[in-house]
Formats: C-alpha cells, structure tokens, sequence
C-alpha cells in the first residue's frame, strides 16, 4: 500500500470515529474539526493527506512550519496551518506570518511578542490561550491559578482573535478531568474553540466538548526515527 492510500484510508477512519463520538454525545459532528499533526513527517505526507481533502495542519516548529507550507498554498489555498508547539518570543514574527492559528499563547512576554509582530506583519492569526492543566513545571502552558486573568487580558488586547483554550493533560493521567476543566472554562469566558484531545483520547474529549482534535500519529504512523 502506497503512502497516500495509507494516509487517505486513515483520514477517513479518524473521520469516522469523529462522527461516531459526536453522535455518542449528541453533538453535531461538523462541530468538531481535524487538525492533522504533520511534525516531522515530509512535504511529500502533506500532500498525501492534501489530495485527500484534509486542509487543517498542526506543526510543533516554526522552522520547520516555514520550510513545508508556504509553498502549498498555491494549489490548495483553503489551507490551514496552526502552530501547536510551545512558541519562543524570538519566532514570534514568523510564527505570526506563516499561521492562521496560534494555539500555544501562555504568557505574557509572547503577547508583546505577538502584538510587535502583527504590528510589522500587518496581520494577526487566530490565537488560542493554552492551559497548563496539570500544572507541569516543565510542561508549556499558563498555570491554572493565573489562567483566568490571563484569558481575561488576552481577550482585552487581541479581541475576537483570541477563539479559545487547548491544553494538553498529563500523559499519566487520565485525560477526562482536564478534558472538562478546559471546556468548562472556555464557557465560562464564552470563547467557542476547545482544542484538546489526540491519537490515543480524541473520542474522550469530544465526549467532552473539543472542538478542534489534533491527531499526528494514527494519520502519519510514527514519527521518522531521525525526528
């Protein structure tokens, strides 16, 4: 089987246990939306999943985001890149260039970040505030007693560019709680996104409200061994 009869056929699987979570939790499936995870799978995978209708993409590296995507959007210009990964204030200007989504907004220091970078670009992508649920030390995200405050001055300075939340809970955990925190949370701001939920618990967090699930490895298979 070629890569992109793989891709494609689990494209259409992953789809297929979307629909069936959201009916589960009577939920509308065209709710939910597929961000695929392409980090550290080639161009060439990209387009695999491009020619089979998937036109949402999540990149952990803005270097990486930079080198692969630019050049897509002459043939597919519906395309969407989201910046997933934990953004240093120093790529913020590319970052801001390159994606239509920021989900990794956590501190203060990359708002001015963000704010400089719009101003020199003359554009602004969608933002998500991320939430460091677990309160991991070494774990990208706002901590959960300043996450309130700092939704609340994110709304302030970037209006309805800030969407909503994502997080992402503790590996060892169970996911559920931190599932329902976020969501909870993201009503009690009345912002629409809730980005949670992967390969291994997506169906647990639509059960939970997510409206963007980021899916890499039960697209692309693993990660090249030189990732």
């Amino acid at each position: 089987m070629s890569t992109s009869t793989s891709i494609a056929d689990a494209l259409t699987g992953i789809h297929a246990r979307i629909a069936a979570s959201a009916r589960a939790a009577g939920r509308d499936p065209s709710t939910i939306e597929l961000v695929a995870v392409s980090k550290f799978h080639p161009q060439a995978s990209v387009i695999a999943a491009l020619e089979a209708g998937q036109r949402t993409f999540g990149e952990n590296r803005v270097q990486e985001a930079a080198a692969k995507f630019p050049g897509l959007r002459t043939r597919w210009p519906d395309l969407r890149l989201h910046i997933i990964g934990g953004l240093q204030t120093n790529k913020a200007l590319e970052a801001v260039r390159i994606a239509d989504m920021i989900e990794s907004l956590d501190r203060p220091s990359l708002s001015d970040a963000i704010a400089r970078a719009a101003e020199k670009a003359g554009r602004l992508p969608d933002l998500l505030v991320q939430v460091n649920t677990g309160d991991e030390t070494q774990k990208s995200g706002v901590k959960l007693e300043e996450a309130d405050a700092f939704i609340t001055a994110s709304m302030t300075r970037f209006g309805d560019r800030v969407r909503g939340l994502m997080c992402i809970p503790p590996h060892d955990q169970d996911p559920t709680p931190h599932f329902r925190l976020l969501a909870d949370m993201a009503a009690r701001h009345g912002l629409p996104v809730v980005s949670m939920g992967m390969s291994a618990d997506f169906e647990r967090a639509i059960a939970c409200g997510a409206t963007l699930v980021r899916v890499g490895s039960a697209i692309f298979g693993a990660r090249p061994a030189h990732a």
